[in-house]
């Protein structure tokens, strides 16, 4: 068993708590510990928790065959996750890893690659230059601004724990994260507070009050107790890319610009220690 596979039986093991066992998790499916390989990818993008997209069609129907993107229990023939094997961890790590280039939710995916993409980062590069993590490695049956705060908090304190794991094993040297909440809830797990800016080009216009466009900006270097193998570039946007309201192309446009100069800018400071 290598360490993305420890990582992932570590997640399962996670279900049988009685904390998930009662909440809105879908327990069926197997946790995703990324989209893309993470342990070749410089960039990583930050969301919340995986959809449920990723193992249902939008009339309810478990994917399967070349529309399956990730093992639930009846994918492995299991009836129980206690009975997980090596052979099928070895499983849920490739479509993990292999994602982008199986059978990707480009809906989702495709906007969040636009805003990293200036750069020269992708989800779609044959190098894994870029990958998506989740804060909460496990899809739930409501959308998550759904899930009673309680529960929330419940869940995010117990997923979030593999995520400075999961840094720990991969080249990962900046991360985007997608979305106020994201925001929010990164602060939480970390135990860090991002700097803000507002940016008039990303603002959002309303028939009342206008929606702020606001960049975050940070390095750290651990989350929460737990010490990260190098310092880690934090970069951030209060609009989520693909849900909020009135997210103009030209406001996508600006944000992919910033990204493009905050990682321009954090290559110039890695050259400065060689």
């Amino acid at each position: 068993m290598d360490s993305h596979e420890e990582i992932i039986f570590s997640m399962i093991q996670k279900l049988s708590l009685k904390e998930i066992k009662n909440s809105n998790v879908i327990d069926v499916a197997a946790p995703i510990i990324s989209f893309g390989d993470f342990s070749k990818s410089k960039v990583a993008t930050l969301g919340l928790n995986p959809s449920d997209k990723e193992f249902f069609s939008s009339s309810g129907d478990e994917l399967y065959g070349v529309n399956r993107r990730f093992h639930t229990l009846r994918s492995l023939c299991l009836d129980d996750w206690k009975n997980v094997n090596e052979d099928m961890l070895k499983d849920i790590k490739n479509t993990c890893l292999n994602y982008f280039r199986l059978n990707p939710y480009d809906r989702w995916f495709k906007p969040l690659d636009y805003i990293v993409s200036g750069s020269g980062f992708s989800y779609y590069d044959e190098f894994f230059s870029a990958c998506h993590l989740d804060i909460f490695p496990y899809a739930t049956h409501i959308k998550w601004g759904d899930v009673p705060e309680k529960e929330k908090s419940n869940l995010i304190s117990i997923g979030s724990e593999f995520l400075s794991e999961i840094i720990n094993n991969s080249e990962i040297e900046v991360i985007i994260l997608n979305g106020k909440s994201v925001v929010l809830n990164f602060e939480k797990i970390s135990g860090y507070q991002l700097e803000s800016t507002e940016i008039s080009s990303w603002r959002l216009p309303r028939k009342k009050n206008d929606v702020k466009g606001i960049s975050y900006t940070g390095n750290i270097d651990k989350i929460g107790n737990i010490k990260l193998h190098r310092n880690i570039k934090l970069l951030g946007f209060n609009h989520n890319i693909q849900s909020s309201f009135g997210v103009t192309n030209n406001v996508k446009k600006s944000i992919r610009s910033w990204i493009e100069m905050e990682l321009t800018e954090n290559e110039c400071e890695r050259y400065k220690f060689i």
